[in-house]
Parts: C-alpha cells; sequence; structure tokens
C-alpha cells in the first residue's frame, strides 16, 4: 500500500473492505476517507475481472472533486471511468454509460432516478455494480435518496435475491440522531448501520498517528455584547403589537417573543388558520408579522439596512395589490412608520456588533498575508446576500484583499445556483481567485481546500454533524475555527453542547464496534424487518392518500384573496418535478412580471413571474417547455384547494390528495395548435 500513499491508519480500517465486506469507514474530516476508497475501488477492480463500481456523492460539486482529484489520477490509465451529475448529457443515458465503464461517480438522484426509469438506455438495476460508495453515508436515513436506494437493496437481500454489491460507506460522524443518552446513540449508530447493512470500522492501533495527521483548527468563540439600544428593533414591535391589538385575537392565541424562530412557528400557524377558516383578515395580518419577524431576525443577524430593504421590498408592491380595509390598514401602517425606519436603520451608533466583530475576525486572519482562504457560513440565502453586500462595500476588507463571492445550493428554481456556477465557484476558490465564500450548509461537507485557514460560523444552530463537517473545511496548519455569538445566546450553548453530543457519538460507535457479532447481526436484521414493513406501510398510505380525492372534484384558489382559479385536473407534471397548469384559460387570473432569468435548462427555460391578477400574491414562474408551450409552473403552497371534505393545504405538492397525470406534450400539441397538424 506505501506506493499508493496510504497511512497507517488508512491501511488498518480497508482491511475488512478488501476482504469484501460490508463497511462504514469512519475517519474525521481530512483524515482521507475518500483516498482509502479510491484504493478498495482499485483492488476491488483488480481482484473482480468485470467489477463495476459506482461511487456516490450527495453534492453536485463533489462529482467533479472526486472525479478529477481522487479517481482519476490513480485508476485513469487502467480503467474507464466516468462523472455524471444533473447538468451534463450522460445522465440521460446512464444505463449506456454503466455498460460501457468500469467506474461511475455521480449524484445519488441519478442513480435513483435510472433505477426506477424502466426505459432502455437508461434503467440500470443494483445487481450491475459490484462495489457501491456512499459518501457521506451518514445521510442514510429516513426519505433521503441514499435511503432509497438502499432499502431497496435491504428489500432484495432480505427477500434473498443475489447478486448485490458490496457497500463501503464514508462518513465523518453518524451522530447521534437527536439522541442525549448513550442507549439512544447506539440506537442511532445501529440504524445507520442496518440501512447501510454494514460494520463501523475506525482506526484503533494508529490512532495516535491519525490525530498527529490530522490536527484539529484552533475554536475560539468571538463573543460580543448584547446591544445596549436597538430603537430599530423596538420600532418593528411596537408595529408588529399594533397588529396583532388589529387581530383581536384574545387569549387563545399567547404571543410570544418577536423575533424568534418560535414566533416565527406561531404565525405561521395563525396563517394556515386564517386560510381554512376563510378568515381573511387572520390570514393577511399573519403573512405581514412573518415579514416584520424576519425583518428582526435580520436585524439580529447582520445590518438594520438589510432588514429595512427586506421590508421596503415587500411592501414596494403591496399599494397595487391592496383589494380591502386589511390590506389598506397594513399598507398604510408600513407607509406611517417607513420614513422613521430608514432614519434608525441608517443610524451606525445603533448597529449590530456583531457586524464588527465579525469585521476584525476576518481582518485577525486575513491580513496575515495574502494566501489565507476563508469561509463564512450563514443560515440562509438572504444572508449570504446580505453579508456579501456588506463585505463588498466594506474599505478595510477590501483593503485587506478579500475577494468574496456567495456558495449556496444547486437546483432548478430560480433562487438556486446552476451546478455551473457552483463549480465556477468552487474552482475560482481553489485557484485562489476568490479567497472569501460566503455559504450556506452546501459548503459544509466534502469541499476539499487544503489552503483553507479560517472557518467561521455566524448567526448558525446547527447539530453536531454540521459542526464537525464545518470544523474539517478548515485544513491549513494554524487554522482557525471561530464562532461569532452574541454573548449568552444560544448559537453558544449549541456549540458547546454539539462537543458534548461528538464525544458521545464516539462513545456510541465504540459500544456498538464491541458488540460480538452474532449479537450485532441479529440487531441489524431486525432493524432491517422493521424499515422494510415500515416502508412497505407508508407507500400504501400513500398511494391511498394520493387517490383520495379525483382531480375534477378539487378546485384551487389563490390562497391571497380565495378566489376560485382552477381545478385539479387542470395540472399535470412534467419530469416529476414542475406542476403546471395546460388550461388556456388560466392566463386570465393571473399577471407577470419582472425579468426573464438567463438561465436554461435541458429541455426548459425559466420565464417571468405569475402573481395572481386579483390581490398579488406570487403564484410561480412561467416556463418555456421545449421552445414551444408557454407554461405557467405553480407552487402549490400558494393554493387553497377546496375539496368535497372541505378547504386543505399543503406545502409540497407530493403532499396533495389527489392525482395528477403526467403531462404530454404531443397531446398538448394537439389540443393547443391543432392546425399545425392539419
Amino acid at each position: 500500500m506505501a506506493d499508493f500513499g496510504l497511512y497507517e491508519y488508512q491501511e488498518e480500517v480497508v482491511q475488512r473492505a478488501l476482504r469484501g465486506e460490508n463497511v462504514i469507514i469512519w475517519l474525521p474530516t481530512g483524515g482521507g476517507k475518500t483516498r482509502a476508497a479510491v484504493y478498495v475501488a482499485k483492488k476491488h477492480l483488480e481482484n473482480n475481472p468485470g467489477a463495476k463500481v459506482a461511487v456516490l456523492v450527495n453534492k453536485v460539486h463533489l462529482v467533479d472533486q472526486h472525479y478529477n482529484k481522487e479517481f482519476k489520477p490513480y485508476l485513469g490509465q487502467d480503467y474507464s471511468l466516468v462523472s455524471i451529475s444533473g447538468d451534463c448529457d450522460q445522465k440521460d443515458f446512464f444505463g449506456c454509460e454503466v455498460k460501457n465503464s468500469d467506474l461511475v461517480i455521480c449524484t445519488a438522484q441519478i442513480l435513483e432516478n435510472a433505477l426506477t426509469n424502466q426505459e432502455e438506455g437508461k434503467h440500470v438495476e443494483l445487481s450491475q455494480f459490484t462495489l457501491l460508495i456512499i459518501d457521506e453515508c451518514h445521510h442514510t436515513h429516513k426519505e433521503g435518496v441514499y435511503n432509497k436506494i438502499m432499502g431497496r437493496y435491504v428489500a432484495q437481500k432480505l427477500k434473498g435475491e443475489r447478486p448485490l454489491p458490496q457497500i463501503l460507506g464514508l462518513t465523518a460522524s453518524p451522530g447521534t440522531g437527536g439522541a442525549k443518552s448513550i442507549k439512544g446513540a447506539v440506537e442511532h449508530v445501529l440504524q445507520i448501520c442496518a440501512n447501510l447493512d454494514s460494520v463501523i470500522v475506525s482506526s484503533k492501533v494508529y490512532a495516535p498517528e491519525l490525530k498527529k495527521k490530522v490536527p484539529r483548527p484552533r475554536k475560539r468563540f468571538d463573543i460580543v455584547d448584547r446591544r445596549p439600544q436597538d430603537p430599530f428593533g423596538d420600532h418593528l414591535k411596537f408595529m408588529m403589537q399594533f397588529i396583532h391589538d388589529f387581530m383581536a385575537l384574545g387569549p387563545d392565541f399567547p404571543v410570544r417573543e418577536f423575533g424568534t424562530q418560535e414566533y416565527e412557528a406561531d404565525v405561521v400557524i395563525l396563517e394556515k388558520k386564517g386560510v381554512t377558516d376563510r378568515n381573511r383578515l387572520l390570514a393577511q395580518c399573519a403573512l405581514h408579522l412573518r415579514q416584520y419577524n424576519d425583518a428582526l431576525l435580520i436585524n439580529d443577524t447582520v445590518r438594520m439596512v438589510d432588514a429595512f430593504r427586506v421590508l421596503e421590498s415587500y411592501y414596494s408592491t403591496k399599494s397595487s395589490t391592496a383589494t380591502n380595509g386589511t390590506d389598506f390598514f397594513l399598507l398604510g401602517l408600513y407607509q406611517e412608520n417607513e420614513a422613521e425606519l430608514e432614519k434608525l436603520a441608517g443610524d451606525a451608533r445603533f448597529e449590530n456588533p456583531k457586524m464588527g466583530k465579525l469585521q476584525n475576525t476576518l481582518l485577525e486572519q486575513f491580513d496575515q498575508g495574502e494566501h489565507s482562504r476563508g469561509i463564512l457560513f450563514s443560515k440562509t440565502r438572504k444572508s449570504t446576500h446580505c453579508l456579501y453586500d456588506w463585505v463588498s462595500n466594506n474599505p478595510a476588507l477590501q483593503r485587506a484583499g478579500i475577494r468574496a463571492a456567495i456558495l449556496t445550493g444547486a437546483g432548478n428554481g430560480i433562487n438556486y445556483m446552476t451546478q455551473n456556477e457552483q463549480k465556477d465557484t468552487i474552482r475560482n476558490f481553489r485557484l485562489g481567485s476568490l479567497n472569501l465564500l460566503i455559504s450556506t450548509s452546501v459548503a459544509e461537507e466534502g469541499l476539499d481546500i487544503p489552503e483553507c485557514n479560517l472557518v467561521v460560523r455566524y448567526g448558525l444552530l446547527t447539530n453536531e454533524i454540521a459542526q464537525q463537517q464545518a470544523s474539517g473545511r478548515a485544513r491549513a496548519s494554524d487554522s482557525v475555527y471561530s464562532v461569532v455569538a452574541q454573548a449568552g445566546g444560544r448559537e453558544v450553548r449549541r456549540e458547546l453542547l454539539n462537543e458534548c453530543l461528538e464525544d458521545l457519538t464516539g462513545r456510541a460507535i465504540g459500544e456498538v464496534q464491541r458488540m460480538e457479532p452474532r449479537e450485532f447481526q441479529m440487531k441489524i436484521t431486525d432493524l432491517q424487518t422493521e424499515a422494510l414493513l415500515t416502508r412497505q406501510l407508508a407507500e400504501q398510505l400513500k398511494i391511498k392518500k394520493k387517490s383520495r380525492f379525483s382531480a375534477a372534484t378539487v378546485q384551487l384558489s389563490c390562497r391571497g384573496c380565495f378566489v376560485l382559479v382552477a381545478f385539479g385536473n387542470d395540472i399535470k407534471v412534467i419530469e416529476n418535478a414542475h406542476h403546471v397548469n395546460i388550461n388556456p384559460d388560466f392566463e386570465r387570473y393571473y399577471k407577470t412580471s419582472g425579468q426573464t432569468p438567463l438561465k436554461t435548462f435541458e429541455d426548459w427555460e425559466p420565464g417571468r413571474v405569475i402573481s395572481c391578477a386579483a390581490c398579488g400574491r406570487q403564484w410561480g414562474r412561467e416556463m418555456v417547455y421545449k421552445e414551444i408551450a408557454l407554461l405557467p409552473i405553480l407552487a402549490i403552497e400558494n393554493f387553497a384547494m377546496e375539496t368535497p371534505e372541505g378547504r386543505k393545504l399543503a406545502n409540497k405538492w407530493k403532499n396533495i390528495e389527489f392525482t395528477v397525470e403526467e403531462f404530454n406534450f404531443s397531446t398538448y400539441c394537439h389540443n393547443r395548435f391543432p392546425n399545425m397538424f392539419d
């Protein structure tokens, strides 16, 4: 193994995998899990003629990273390798690519799609693979795509169906699954082992070498005192109380503290109650209160002006969509206070002290030299954009040579980065033309930048897995892991709890590893059988729920003004992702606004935003499908469903209680453009 460059602790953890066993390798971030997996793949291909390996990742940017940095350099000369993600053409012929390759690296969703797609050239079976490598395998639980794939594997195993591929899972931490006791943590680790049909291994003999080779960054809490005065926040709270008085809720609706996640949960419930009870006053007030609460949360995280801009943007279109007394009251309240809010937001005496502490933290590291590189983690896309604006317009940070960019999740949604945008940002960060990523959790796992010497967690409350993953992004020597937080705040308490949970995870893994093989296997089989039965029951209930109502008996009404606008059978689904209304009469119920985004996807292009013509509630966005069909994509969360059993709500299309048929492009064209086919 020496010629491959493995350390002795890596050699230790791959032994059982080399014997063909199903194994989870547990090594800390930076411990070389991927390199160990490359070695196992190499030996597997050498020793098994006709072998076929699939490497599954959960983030798009990891496809290229694993291919270019790990698998291709060591296996590319002797074997046929291919990398496939959602933005490349090979995914449409995945079955063919698998047939013609020795090793495939892809996102797990690509494999899941191929397992369910029966079309020739696209379909694959698990039995076609001899080794399945699952990166960040702690995600193999609940409804995650890893667990869907492994659910098939376990079902086939329990039925005695063979052959099945060997499993190799990689993780820095399986976590405790929310458990705070050793018993609960052990049960969680066993469940992960059952889901992956694997034992879990770690370094024992060479643990001292591992600790020496993978030093942890220096952790520190950069604590700031609470704002002594917050007149901007106080004024927002005064306005929120004014709305509560207008609603006259009474004692049955106790109000929790404004500016908290708990209060946000309360107003979400209030809005739902307003819609289902057909009480528009309650529903609209709740929506506006959520905006004010968002502004308070932003005021606590970034700058006052960022919070003000959120409200300013929200109310900029309200004057043209007000329809009754409630709308005019809410709009008037904001307009009467807008000037005062803007004035308070611009008063530097009351600025968020966290911003000053964050500036000092960044300057301390970046002033050390031009080679510094860091990742600033924040909770939401909105906060990453606010922080980017602050960094870009901060003279001190610009003088320090900070060149920042935003990194958020990839997807088909218009508010997401495209996969190519993600790749370009990460590439520029690797090359050094960017030296600060302002990121959501998308960069926590797997991103390998050896030069990264600063990780800042800013306004985050996450679990022990995310904390360990984020900490592991700081790979350079003498690197710093900083938690910028308010004195006595929840962030500090959560970080300290996560440290305890990290230790609990290690103890739980130790207990599982010390189990007698027979006892371990019995527990695993019991858990797998239980999970299979639960999955089968859930699938039956899902099918039953989907057919509860006929689509023709369901009507959709705007969630903002309750106007009926469509029937359930007007809705069709494209590529199991985009729900569109194909009824041409639907056009009279909505208006379009905004610019057409400069983005294109394989078969469609996003169009303008669509909103209710009556009240202005955003419903979704137009799409141009196959360069011909202009269709409105609808988000079900913006509608209420009038069913034979009353008004119902759903936050996602998968939760509706009627069946949506697949969109047929040919039928649509014949019906919409009959003269073309004469």
